[in-house]
This record gives C-alpha cells, sequence and structure tokens, in this order.
C-alpha cells in the first residue's frame, strides 16, 4: 500500500450566497483579486468564482442569486470546516483590529498563540475566518513548518505546556546549525565580553 502524496492546497471551495457577497467580502475585505468566473461545471445554474488569496492557490465560491446571505454560525461538528486561517504580514496585522472595527465587524481581538498571533471574526455567512501572523521568519532554505516540528520536538523534550517564542528561537538557532556550514571547528555559544 503507498500513500497519495500531496504537495500543497490546490484550492478550497465554498458554498456561497449571491455572487456580490462573495465578492464584496473575498476581495472588499480581505483584499484577494477576483481572478476567475465561470458557471459550476456540476451545476450550471450556480457561479464559481475564484480569488487568489495571496500566493496563488485559490478559494473558490458557488454562487447562486437565489440565496441571500445567513450569518448563523456554520457548524462545527465533526466533518465540518471549523474556521479558515489566512497569513497576513506583521503591518497588516497590527491594523487588523482598527479595520475591522471601521467596517463594524465584530472580531476576537488579537489572540496569542505562542508561535503566531491570530484574529478571528466571522464572514457574511457564519464561518469563522482567521488572520494569522506568524512570529518568525523560517531560516533560508527552510519553511515554517520545519521550524514549527523542531519547535515541538524541543517543547516536548523540555516538558513545557506548548510552544512559545522560546522554543522557536532554539530551532531556528538549531535549523541553521545544520544547514550552514562553518570554517569554526567549534559553532557553539561564546561570550566574546569576558574580561
Amino acid at each position: 500500500m503507498r500513500k497519495l502524496q500531496s504537495q500543497g492546497v490546490h484550492h478550497i471551495t465554498l458554498v456561497g450566497a449571491d455572487r456580490q457577497t462573495s465578492i464584496d467580502f473575498w476581495e472588499g475585505v480581505l483584499g484577494m483579486p477576483f481572478v476567475f468566473d465561470q458557471p459550476n461545471l456540476d451545476r450550471p445554474e450556480e457561479g464559481h468564482l475564484y480569488f487568489d488569496p495571496g500566493d496563488g492557490r485559490l478559494i473558490t465560491v458557488f454562487t447562486d442569486e437565489s440565496r441571500k446571505p445567513d450569518p448563523t454560525r456554520t457548524q462545527t461538528d465533526q466533518g465540518c470546516v471549523h474556521h479558515l486561517a489566512f497569513a497576513v504580514s506583521l503591518a497588516t496585522f497590527r491594523q487588523a483590529v482598527a479595520r475591522l472595527d471601521e467596517r463594524g465587524i465584530s472580531h476576537s481581538g488579537v489572540k496569542d498563540r505562542g508561535f503566531m498571533d491570530s484574529i478571528y471574526f466571522e464572514d457574511p455567512l457564519g464561518l469563522l475566518i482567521e488572520l494569522a501572523c506568524y512570529r518568525f521568519s523560517p531560516p533560508e532554505g527552510c519553511t515554517h513548518a520545519d521550524v514549527m516540528i523542531a519547535a515541538h520536538r524541543l517543547r516536548v523534550a523540555r516538558g513545557d505546556h506548548h510552544i512559545a517564542e522560546i522554543h522557536l528561537a532554539d530551532a531556528i538557532e538549531a535549523l541553521v546549525q545544520r544547514r550552514q556550514d562553518s570554517l569554526s571547528s567549534d559553532c557553539s555559544a561564546r561570550d566574546p565580553y569576558r574580561g
């Protein structure tokens, strides 16, 4: 038996209400360019709108002019989507509360997640949206996932409850040391200020 190896999210498709609500939210609030538009090939009476979340992948929405937005929180039963999280820069994250407030959009405020900060709010159809901002940049040649797994291993080895910034910093140091060669025979931390 062999795996069907994934190589990233291709797209996520949501069931939307009317066309303009989708455009107004995904492009008008979250800044995702509206890049493609065609009928839903399985249900031609529906539209199928495509938005770029910022990494060239896609968020798509099935629309139907007979459906109206219902802001009731979407179900969170087993098998349901709890929330969608989108990466934002630190500069954007620091503006998020004010920009949500100026639109009158209720939100969670900033939530400390140890390795990132988050803000949660609902779209016009009751789907929980998260704006997430990592507290670190991975070293050259590494991904956020590389840092996260190294930080997780450090956290578990130290018996700590959750990932904190110290785990991230130590993980980044270890990843750089493993990936980057040095002419020094001893790459350990030293004190050049001792008297």
